[in-house]
C-alpha cells in the first residue's frame, strides 16, 4: 500500500478514535457503572495527560498493525498477548465484597477436604445464591498450591486467555480464521473486563465455561465422535454449576441445534439427533446427580432468586449507555450492531448463534454488566463479523489495533489508579505488612458500622486472603445494627454472613505473639470500651487509611503490635 493511501486511512481513524474519547469524556456524567464510572475515573485535569497517552497508543496501534507474523500463529499469539495484558491488574485489591463468600467457601475445602466441602456446602458453608463449581476449584488450588491469591490470579488469567483462544476457534469454525482472530483480539477492547479478571470472583471463570460449552457443542455437531460428545456434555455440566445466570444463556445450545438442523447442514438428520441426545443425556445425568444430592437447598436458592434477585435487578441496574459505550469500546458496539444488517443481507443463519445472547440481554433488559460478562465473547464475534465488511486488510488491522490499545490505555492509566485508591487496598497492604511481622496469629476486631450498607465483618475473609498468618476473630452481634432496607439491598448477604469455624479462638493453643487488627469504616470512629481494653497493652504499629472518597463502605485498618 502506498504511503499516501496509508495516510488516507490512518488520519481519519486516528481522529475518530480521539474524538470518541473526548465525546465520552465530556458526557462522562452519563456513565452510571457501579465500580468504575468515567465520572469517577476522570476529572478535568486528566484530559491533557490521558489524551497524550491515547495519541501514543494510536502510534503503537499503527506499528503493531503493520506486523503480519502474529496471524501466522493465531492461538499462541492471542493466548500470550491476552495473558501479558492482564499482568498489571494483578496489583489491584479485591474491590468487590463478594470475594468474602467465594474465599470462605474455598478455604473450607482447603482446611477440611473435598468430602467436607461437598457435604457441608449449603449447610455449614454459607452458599447464598452461589453455585459450587468455582469455589470448589479455588479450594483445590489452595489445597495443592497454598493459600495465596496469586495462584487464583494465575488460574483466572489462564481461563481468560483460553477464552480468547476459544472465541477465535468459534469464529474460525463458523466462518473463517480472520473473523475468529479479530473476535479474540476484541475481548481486549473491553476496559471493564480487565478490572474483573484478577479478582477472586466467579464471573470470568463462568465466561470461560460458557464459551467452552458453546465451542465443544458446535464441534460435537460437526464431528460427532463419542469423545467430543462427552467433552461437550461435561462442559455444559460445568457451565450449569458455575453460576445461575448461565442457565438462560445455555439456551444458545438450542439455537446451535436448530441452525445445524437447517437444510444447508451437511449432517444427516439421524446423526444430528443422535449426537444431541447423547450430549443431553450425559449432561442431564451429571446435573441431576448433583442437583438431587442437595435438592432442598437448590430449590430454596431458586425460590430466593425469583423473589429477591429477580426483583432487585431493576434497582441494581446500570444503563446500556454505560455498558456498551463507556465500558466497551464504542467501535465494538457499532460494529456489532452493523453486523446484524450484514448478516440479514447475506441471509446468514449461523449469525443467529452469536447474536442470541445479545438478544436475550435486550429482551430481558439485563442491565448489570457483571451479569453479562459471560456473553462478551459472542458480542466480540458479532463485532468481528461486522468489521469483515472493511475490505482493506491493513485498514481493518489498524481499526482493531486502535480498539485494543485504546482500551488498554484507559484500563491501565485510568481504571487501575482508581482501583488502587479504593479503601479495599488497605486490607491488601495490611495483609502484606502482617506477613513481615514475627508473629503467628492475627486477632481481628471490627468497629461498629457507621452509615454503611455493608456488614464490616465480611472484611475479615478479605484480609485473610492477603495474609499468611492465622486469623482469629470473634463475632459480636451486639455491635452490628443494619439500617435501611437491608432486605432489598444487593449487599444483603453481608448481613447474613456467618463466622467460619476456622476463625474461632482456641485459647489453649493461642500464641502469645499476636498482632491486633482493628478494622473500621470511618477514620474517626470512636473505639468501644471493650476493644479499647483489649488493645491497651499494645502499641499502634501501622495505619492504613487510603480512600477514594466515593463509596460509603470503607475499610480502614489499624495494626497494634507489642
Amino acid at each position: 500500500m502506498s504511503s499516501l493511501k496509508k495516510i488516507e486511512y490512518i488520519l481519519p481513524v486516528s481522529f475518530l478514535s480521539l474524538s470518541i474519547f473526548l465525546t465520552l469524556f465530556v458526557f462522562r456524567f452519563t456513565d452510571d457503572n457501579r465500580l468504575i464510572s468515567w465520572n469517577w475515573v476522570f476529572n478535568d485535569s486528566d484530559i491533557v495527560k490521558i489524551s497524550f497517552i491515547l495519541v501514543l497508543s494510536i502510534i503503537i496501534a499503527y506499528l503493531v498493525s503493520t506486523l503480519s507474523f502474529p496471524e501466522r500463529v493465531p492461538s499462541i499469539t492471542l493466548f500470550l498477548f491476552s495473558f501479558v495484558a492482564i499482568l498489571p491488574f494483578w496489583r489491584e485489591p479485591e474491590v468487590i465484597v463478594d470475594v468474602s463468600r467465594y474465599f470462605t467457601q474455598a478455604k473450607h475445602l482447603e482446611l477440611y477436604g473435598t468430602s467436607y466441602f461437598l457435604r457441608e456446602w449449603g449447610k455449614d458453608i454459607m452458599a447464598w445464591t452461589d453455585m459450587p463449581l468455582i469455589p470448589f476449584l479455588y479450594g483445590i488450588i489452595f489445597k495443592f498450591f497454598g493459600e495465596n491469591r496469586i495462584y487464583i490470579q494465575v488460574f483466572t488469567t489462564l481461563l481468560f486467555s483460553t477464552t480468547v483462544v476459544l472465541t477465535y476457534n468459534i469464529g474460525k469454525t463458523l466462518w473463517d480464521e480472520n473473523t475468529g482472530y479479530i473476535a479474540g483480539l476484541l475481548l481486549l477492547g473491553i476496559p471493564y473486563l480487565f478490572t474483573q479478571i484478577p479478582l477472586v470472583l466467579v464471573d470470568v471463570p463462568t465466561m470461560f465455561f460458557l464459551t467452552f460449552s458453546i465451542f465443544t457443542f458446535i464441534k460435537a455437531m460437526e464431528k460427532g465422535r463419542i469423545w467430543m460428545n462427552t467433552v461437550a456434555a461435561v462442559a455444559i455440566f460445568f457451565a450449569i454449576f458455575s453460576k445461575y445466570s448461565t442457565w438462560p444463556m445455555l439456551s444458545i445450545l438450542v439455537i446451535i441445534f436448530l441452525v445445524y438442523r437447517t437444510p444447508n447442514s451437511k449432517l444427516r438428520t439421524h446423526n444430528y439427533i443422535y449426537r444431541s441426545l447423547v450430549i443431553a443425556l450425559i449432561s442431564g445425568a451429571l446435573t441431576a446427580a448433583v442437583f438431587l444430592s442437595k435438592l432442598d437447598f437448590f430449590l430454596e436458592q431458586i425460590k430466593f432468586l425469583m423473589t429477591y434477585q429477580k426483583a432487585g435487578l431493576g434497582r441494581w441496574s446500570e444503563s446500556f449507555t454505560s455498558t456498551f459505550l463507556f465500558q466497551i469500546h464504542p467501535f465494538i458496539t457499532v460494529s456489532a450492531l452493523y453486523s446484524a444488517y450484514v448478516a440479514f443481507r447475506k441471509r446468514d443463519i449461523r449469525y443467529v448463534i452469536i447474536s442470541w445472547l445479545f438478544i436475550i440481554v435486550v429482551l430481558f433488559q439485563i442491565k448489570r454488566i457483571r451479569y453479562i460478562i459471560p456473553l462478551f465473547p459472542m458480542f466480540t464475534l458479532m463485532a468481528s463479523y461486522g468489521l469483515q465488511h472493511i475490505m482493506d486488510r491493513e485498514l481493518r488491522r489498524f481499526v482493531v489495533s486502535c480498539i485494543v490499545f485504546f482500551s488498554l490505555s484507559i484500563a491501565i492509566f485510568a481504571y487501575l489508579p482508581l482501583l488502587q485508591k479504593m479503601s479495599a487496598v488497605n486490607l491488601m497492604d495490611a495483609g502484606k505488612f502482617l506477613n513481615s511481622l514475627d508473629i503467628e496469629e492475627v486477632e481481628v476486631l471490627i468497629l461498629p458500622s457507621t452509615d454503611t450498607p455493608v456488614n464490616p465483618a465480611v472484611s475479615v475473609p478479605a484480609l485473610d486472603l492477603f495474609t499468611r498468618k492465622k486469623v482469629i476473630y470473634s463475632y459480636n452481634p451486639e455491635i452490628f445494627h443494619p439500617e435501611g432496607e437491608i432486605e432489598k439491598s444487593p449487599l444483603r448477604f453481608t448481613w447474613e454472613y456467618k463466622n467460619p469455624i476456622y476463625y474461632n479462638i482456641d485459647k489453649k493453643n493461642s500464641k502469645k505473639d499476636v498482632a491486633i487488627v482493628v478494622i473500621s469504616s470511618d477514620s474517626d470512629q470512636t473505639i468501644p470500651y471493650k476493644i479499647e481494653q483489649r488493645i491497651k497493652n499494645f502499641q499502634k504499629s501501622k495505619v492504613f487509611r487510603t480512600s477514594e472518597e466515593i463509596f460509603r463502605y470503607k475499610t480502614f485498618v489499624t495494626i497494634y503490635y507489642d
